[in-house]
């Protein structure tokens, strides 16, 4: 039976109590408070549901994520980056970014990113929580992706692409630049096509509570810049 949270409680129930049907569905109302969402992806759980309706939150059994060291990118992508004809920031427009991402795909018209998600991260943004990526092209926004960085994981939310491959350069440059600060994998929540093709694999959820455990109180000292040496290139497979 699902749990639903008073909007002035901050207990989540275990895990464990995870629905299997839907996969993962822990828990229902609350808020969006930077409190409350802190605390819920420290625990392995991120929200979902669309708007007008309750805040769903989830922890699905087995996890998406993707391992640092098992970005793979293909002959025709490595060319892609070897063009260099962009540039990629972190943090130069979190919020056109989200709006970006919100923004309804060409195969529906649906979004899951209210208003009310779009506040929650962007105060998230300001206390120094979220971050964004964008891949710029004749100084427009070409495409780009938010998260959350939390100690030493980063928790993946949504990505855009207003010009080819641009989401996979701007998710390519995060990879290898996290790799370098020490992240072991970035979590991805639920399978996706389009990330499995780039490395992402599935976990137990019992594994990804373990790099919970290990990753999420490590200090972190670095600015969110990309080295200027930074060297994009991927696996073979």
């Amino acid at each position: 039976m699902i749990t639903w949270l008073d909007i002035h409680s901050d207990a989540f129930p275990p895990l464990e109590q995870a629905m299997k049907e839907p996969n993962g569905l822990l828990a229902a109302g609350g808020d969006l408070s930077p409190e409350r969402l802190l605390d819920a992806y420290q625990k392995g759980i991120f929200p979902w549901f669309s708007p007008g309706e309750p805040i769903l939150w989830w922890s699905p059994d087995p996890r998406c994520v993707l391992f640092c060291d098992d970005l793979y990118l293909s002959r025709s992508m490595r060319k892609r980056l070897r063009k260099d004809d962009f540039t990629v920031t972190f943090d130069r427009a979190f919020e056109a970014v989200i709006h970006a991402c919100s923004e309804p795909r060409g195969y529906s018209d649906d979004t899951w990113i209210s208003q009310e998600m779009k506040q929650a991260y962007t105060e998230l943004h300001k206390r120094g929580i979220a971050h964004s990526v964008e891949v710029w092209q004749n100084n427009e926004l070409a495409g780009g992706l938010y998260g959350l960085g939390i100690g030493q994981l980063f928790f993946g939310e949504s990505m855009f692409s207003r010009q080819r491959d641009a989401s996979k350069i701007a998710f390519a440059y995060l990879v290898e630049q996290l790799k370098k600060w020490g992240y072991p994998l970035i979590d991805c929540q639920v399978h996706n096509d389009h990330l499995v093709s780039l490395g992402a694999c599935e976990i137990p959820r019992t594994d990804f509570k373990h790099y919970l455990n290990q990753y999420l109180d490590r200090p972190v000292s670095h600015n969110w810049e990309f080295d200027d040496d930074l060297c994009v290139h991927g696996g073979s497979q």
